[in-house]
């Protein structure tokens, strides 16, 4: 049976259920994911850095490989960038070959956790003048936003601390808000700061933003261009992240993820591949919100910031990012599926089992002809993993850059 014959069975039975199928398609081919850079260099563990043949060594590179994935998928269309690890002299030289390779440059991400002076912490030490340091250079990405275009800057803090009594747990939350209220007054007129949470690690007595309501807090601190940065990994076990979701996104604060998998921490697996149902349930609440009468709650939804962040150790990095992105589709594409109709009639019923297969109807849906004839329909190949493995590509980058020295240490999974 060809991709099309498979697809039109699909579309057949799509369409007795009552589904758009047109609108689906319009919508899977505006989906967007962001691919970080960092997820192009060899990364590993605290433990060992595993070198890859043909990963990127510097920014140029790493972009050149966004631009790979985005050819095979034709979603992942911006690129985000970790300074300093992606720093460049010339920016509009930078942005100029992005736009060569059809790709742009995405959120702007400070490392404000990696060098010595931050020991014990960055916006949240005791010292001003590392402090300073710290928001110099927050203050300093935010330049390069307008340097590229960029309209995002996305903020993770390692700040906490190890022990009792370590630290002042309240004055370090006055210099977070007095760090965050600087940078915020800088930025361009219609950006966004995202504030990430993590519930611990690399800090273990406790993060001075351990979680979604602290981040928020801060948020609503600062004003309408702050937002809260959803992890899938910064979550202690059991967590129901769609909740989270579901309610920031009703009070207008979710503004964007990064996605990966988790499995006892912040894994940094490839999205969707431990709980491929929880990342359904994430867009289903995504979906759904588009779709609220409320303005407000619509209008958040639909400016959420889709980025991948994860750290490819063992796994061939460019498959990876591309798998990334094919399991976002995936789920995208089965919460699109949801009949929303039939779901409100069942919880306007009380029918708790009648609401529940109403969701694992759409879940259990085999999306992939769909998807197929979308990637068609796109001009691109319906099978991205084959174009992968038929490509030249990987091979001629291995061949070109080599591999690089593996060491002890790694990313850190921010």
């Amino acid at each position: 049976m060809t991709v099309n014959d498979q697809y039109e069975r699909l579309a057949d039975q799509l369409a007795s259920r009552g589904i758009d199928v047109d609108a689906v398609k319009t919508a899977l081919k505006a989906q967007r994911i962001e691919t970080p850079s960092w997820g192009y260099g060899d990364s590993g563990t605290r433990f060992k850095v595993f070198a890859w043949p043909g990963a990127a060594r510097d920014v140029y590179e790493k972009l050149a490989d966004a631009a790979f994935v985005h050819r095979l998928t034709g979603v992942a269309p911006s690129v985000a960038l970790h300074i300093p690890w992606d720093y460049v002299e010339d920016w509009p030289t930078l942005k100029g070959y992005a736009a060569e390779q059809g790709v742009q440059i995405g959120a702007i991400n400070p490392n404000v956790f990696q060098d010595d002076v931050y020991k014990f912490g960055s916006a949240c030490h005791p010292d001003p003048a590392v402090r300073r340091r710290a928001v110099d250079r927050m203050l300093e990405c935010v330049d390069i936003m307008r340097a590229t275009g960029s309209d995002i800057l996305s903020l993770w803090f390692a700040d906490g601390t190890n022990y009792a009594g370590q630290d002042s747990i309240r004055a370090r939350k006055r210099r977070m808000e007095e760090a965050l209220a600087e940078v915020y007054a800088a930025l361009p007129k219609g950006a966004r700061m995202l504030i990430e949470y993590k519930f611990f690690e690399p800090a273990f007595y406790h993060t001075d933003l351990a979680d979604w309501g602290m981040a928020a807090t801060m948020a609503r601190k600062l004003g309408p261009q702050a937002q809260v940065l959803v992890d899938t990994g910064h979550h202690a076990q059991g967590t129901n992240v769609e909740h989270i979701v579901a309610f920031l996104l009703d009070e207008g604060l979710l503004g964007g993820f990064h996605f990966n998998s988790r499995k006892y921490a912040d894994d940094d697996l490839i999205v969707g591949t431990v709980n491929p149902f929880e990342l359904f349930l994430i867009y289903n609440e995504l979906v759904g919100a588009a779709q609220d009468g409320d303005a407000a709650v619509s209008d958040c939804a639909r400016n959420v910031a889709y980025m991948i962040d994860q750290s490819h150790n063992v796994e061939p990095k460019l498959e990876a990012m591309v798998q990334s992105v094919l399991n976002c589709q995936t789920a995208y594409a089965k919460a699109l599926l949801v009949d929303r109709e039939a779901l409100a009639a069942r919880r306007a019923g009380q029918d708790v089992l009648g609401a529940y297969r109403v969701l694992t109807g759409a879940y259990e849906t085999d999306v992939r002809p769909l998807l197929a004839q979308v990637r068609v329909e796109m001009g691109l190949d319906p099978d991205p993993i084959a174009a992968y493995h038929a490509s030249d590509y990987p091979a001629r980058v291995a061949e070109e850059r080599g591999s690089a020295a593996g060491s002890g240490g790694g990313y850190p999974g921010a």
